[in-house]
């Protein structure tokens, strides 16, 4: 087993130019994985976001949802030790939110909530799990992707 392969990927918002609004956003299934990296890649911006932050949910509805202690930009701390800063007017920036599964709710979703400017926010999220209990298959299906390459 190579590791790096025991993962799946989760489109979670696609990049898009939001202003005023949240991103939308898709729900993660987290069921047989033991951790999560969502990454959030923000472009061009030109106004602070109002909120960036990850719930979970027994549902993938999301009802009942509940913001993770830890998980929220602007109020927690870092692992720097810090206390963690909102993306703001600086372009071409990446946030990681890190997450051990065990104990939590099985759904998660992230609040990307992008403020209100004369030009918006460009954003893209994606997720990682892993930590398989099962391998997913190895395909792309699997995997959670539209194609893969393997050299």
């Amino acid at each position: 087993m190579i590791h790096l392969q025991n993962m799946k990927y989760v489109h979670v918002s696609p990049s898009a130019l939001v202003d005023d609004t949240d991103a939308t956003t898709a729900t993660i299934d987290t069921f047989g994985f033991d951790y999560c990296e969502i990454f959030i890649s923000i472009g061009a911006t030109d106004i602070a976001m109002d909120d960036l932050q990850v719930f979970e949910s027994d549902d993938s509805g999301m009802s009942g949802q509940v913001v993770i202690t830890g998980l929220r930009y602007g109020t927690d701390t870092t692992v720097d030790g810090g206390t963690s800063t909102k993306p703001n007017t600086d372009n071409n920036k990446t946030r990681l939110f890190q997450i051990d599964l065990k104990n939590r709710k099985r759904y998660l979703d992230v609040d990307a909530d992008c403020g209100n400017g004369s030009a918006g926010t460009q954003i893209a999220i994606v997720a990682i799990l892993s930590r398989a209990a099962e391998s997913p298959a190895d395909s792309a299906a699997g995997k959670g992707v539209d194609e893969i390459l393997r050299v």
